[in-house]
Formats: structure tokens, sequence, C-alpha cells
């Protein structure tokens, strides 16, 4: 448990509730600054990872652009404004980016609206091409699309990733700024192969992959997969995500068409954390209207001895799956509210899936279910995972989620695990009142 003093010093961060100040910095735009529970200035901005606060905090402990100096400083409020602060991201020079207002990624360097189209032009793709091309009937199912449109395809697709994929240094910090509505849309932040990186207060929504591949061979019927993320981690270490707000919406999943029977999935993760990712803390993020949400380790095999990553005090609505899928990693999911009823069209499958010989525990958190929904559901896993922990609160009655699943599954989730997590500053023993707590300390916004 946290000591006193780091309890009442959390409590003080998460009553960062009014009157951010507007200060004017050396002509770089407006300071990021709220007020705490002393009326005493915080600066999001230059705000670092509180010690012991998850996996994040081990080591070197999270910084991001905190050291940055006044050069380094930038206010952003237009797609060509945040690539220019973000400069090259092999330049770990550290950094503060300061989000004025929401971003359309999906937007030239001039401010013009981009749409779809824009982005084939001179790739000679076409969706009713590309169908009749691969049409299971005649191509059948047995290899991924090759040929004339799929290049065509591939090539459209990267003209949208240059301009909507915004890859983030080494020792930065985006933060939006409090009062502005602060965050992006359309775009994919790419944290990959670096340190120490910050993403906070910002709310991102709306990521779509306007040219989705079909892979006849995923599953039984085949499937259409996107490519971005909203937040991908990649060989990322010593990462903080705090007070984001991730949605698909406007556009939800109910409006996607279907191809070949299938849906034509234009999104994919909320935030990812893959490819040996380490020391990563996602904290007080609200989670909302979204498929396959946060998916820990890409593979079985391709993060062992990494993905060292803590959860808590996330809130976690409208989800299907994926809240998280865990692989291989030693994985921390604490005092999360996870509300599973059906909302905008997205009806919960499951919240956690431990597979690969994942090592998670799971404790203290609240689930809110449907009339009739089953205990039994709440938790997946592949026979090789482990969900260690308790005090996990089904609306309010505590639950052993374990031996429910267990009870009507094959492929037992093991109870035991081979680590006790350590880095728990700010852990509620008690999960009661976190519906009602977090309803107001989460998300984007709240900060201001």
């Amino acid at each position: 448990m946290a000591s006193p003093s780091h309890r009442r010093s959390l409590r003080k961060r998460r009553s960062l509730l009014v009157a951010g100040a507007a200060v004017a910095a050396t002509g770089l735009g407006a300071a990021v600054f709220v007020m705490n529970a002393d009326a005493n200035p915080v600066d999001l901005a230059h705000q670092t990872l509180p010690a012991k606060d998850g996996w994040a905090a081990s080591g070197s402990g999270t910084t991001g652009g905190s050291q940055a100096d006044s050069a380094h400083v930038f206010t952003v409020s237009t797609r060509a404004q945040l690539v220019k602060a973000l400069g090259s991201a092999s330049n770990s020079t550290a950094k503060i980016i300061k989000v004025k207002g929401t971003i359309d990624a999906n937007t030239d360097d001039a401010g013009k609206k981009l749409t779809c189209a824009d982005y084939t032009s001179g790739t000679g793709y076409s969706l009713a091409a590309y169908l009749k091309a691969y049409d299971p009937s005649t191509y059948g199912r047995s290899k991924l699309p090759k040929g004339t449109q799929e290049t065509a395809r591939a090539a459209a697709q990267a003209k949208q990733a240059k301009n909507i994929v915004f890859k983030v240094p080494a020792n930065t910090t985006i933060v939006g700024v409090p009062g502005t509505k602060a965050g992006i849309t359309g775009g994919s932040l790419q944290v990959k192969g670096v340190d120490n990186v910050i993403i906070r207060n910002l709310t991102l929504t709306a990521t779509e992959d306007c040219f989705p591949q079909w892979d006849p061979t995923d599953g039984d019927d085949g499937n259409w997969n996107s490519a971005y993320d909203a937040v991908t981690l990649r060989t990322a270490t010593h990462v903080w995500a705090d007070h984001n707000t991730f949605s698909d919406g406007p556009h939800f999943d109910s409006a996607n068409a279907k191809y070949y029977g299938r849906e034509y999935q234009i999104h994919d993760g909320a935030l990812d954390i893959t490819n040996g990712s380490d020391l990563v803390t996602v904290e007080r993020n609200q989670f909302t209207n979204h498929d396959k949400t946060m998916l820990i380790g890409s593979s079985d095999t391709d993060s062992t001895g990494k993905l060292h990553i803590s959860i808590h005090h996330n809130v976690w609505k409208g989800i299907i799956q994926r809240a998280p899928l865990t692989r291989i990693g030693q994985v921390h999911i604490y005092n999360n509210y996870y509300d599973t009823t059906a909302l905008n069209g997205y009806a919960p499958s499951y919240s956690i899936n431990s597979r690969a010989k994942a090592q998670v525990v799971a404790e203290d958190n609240y689930w809110r279910t449907a009339t009739g929904q089953k205990v039994a559901k709440l938790l997946s896993g592949d026979g090789t995972g482990s969900v260690a922990g308790s005090g996990n609160l089904v609306n309010g009655t505590a639950t052993d989620l374990v031996a429910a699943y267990n009870a009507a599954n094959s492929k037992k989730i093991k109870t035991t695990v081979n680590w006790t997590p350590t880095l728990t500053a700010g852990l509620q023993t008690s999960a009661k009142n976190l519906p009602t707590e977090l309803a107001t300390t989460t998300g984007a916004g709240v900060l201001s």
C-alpha cells in the first residue's frame, strides 16, 4: 500500500478540477495549469509520473518532456503544427507539446479536409474493383489477396498512413490544454522504439482506416482488418497514458458495411501495447464505444521478458473485448470500472483475456453487468494464462471471477502467478465506490 503522505498527494492530483489559468509562456502559447485541492498551481505539462505509480515508475521512472527548455515547448492546434513540433522520431531532445483544441489528422498541410477518395488519387484503387478481384467465390479462401488491386489498396493505405500516423520521439510529453476540448480526431499516435513518453488529457476519436485488407484465412469466414490504433506502443518503454478518452465516435461499428458477409471493420485498437513494449502505466482513462480495445502482446512469443504493464482507475464502457487481452507479461489490473451493458450497438463479449502464459493480477475492480449476463463470460483465456487477485465486485457483490469462468469452460485459467505487485500507488482495497468516483475523475477534460 502507498504511504499516507503519498495517498494524500494522489488525492490532490485527482482533485485537479478548475481554474486552469492560461498564462503566456515566452510567446510559445498558453501554459497548462490547473489548481489542486490546496489552490496551488500544478503544471500538467511538466508533471511526471509519481513514484510507485505502476510499472512505468520502475527504474528511471517516466518524466516525458518535463526537462524541455523553452525552445522545445510548443502549443499546436493543427495537424501541420503537430507534425512540426514532433520533428524527427529519432530526435530524443526533451519536448513538451500542448494540444489546443481538436486536431483533424485527415487534413493537408494547409488545413484542407481530406477524404478517403483523396488518398486513392493516383493509386488505381477502387473498392468495387477490389471486391470483384477477391470475391471468395472466384478467388478462393486459401490465400491472401495478391495482384493489381491489392497493390493499389496498399498504396492508398500508405498515403493515408503518411498523413495520420504521428511518430512520437523519446522524452516527449503530449498534453491537452485544459478547457479547449483538446484532442486528435482520425489520427494515430505511434510510440515506437523509444523511451520516456507521456500522453495525457486528450480525446482520441475516429481513428479509421479507409482501406481495410481482406483476409480470407482469418477465422472460418475471413475478416476485414484495419491498420491504425488511436495510440500504439511498439518496442516502447516507460510510457504513461493518463486522463485520456478513447472512442470510435462519431462513426460506430454498427454503421459499418458488410462485404463477403463480413463486417468491413475500419477500426483497430484503442491503445495497443505490443512488440516487446515494457514498463507502461495506463491510468484514469475512459475507453468507450470500441471493439478490440487493448492488445498487450502481438504474438505468443515476441515479448518474452517484457510487457510489464499497470492498468488502474480506468472506465471501460461499451467495450466488446480486449479490456485488455494479455499475453506473456506481468500485468496488474486494479481499481477499474467495467460497465458491460450494451452501448451504441457495442455489446460486450468479455473483459479480460489471459493467454500465452500471461501473469495477470486483477484486484479490487468493479463490474456492472446487464440483466441475465453470465459472470463466467467476464474473463477469457486459452488455458495457459493466469489471473490472480481478489476483491473484485460484480454489481456490488464480491465474486470469484476465475472460479465462475473455470466452472463453465474446459480451458481453465490458472489462479497463481509468479510475481507480486509492489508498484501500487493509489490502490484502493475496496472497489464499492469506483462507479461513482471514476465517473468524475477519469478521461480527458477532468484536469481543467
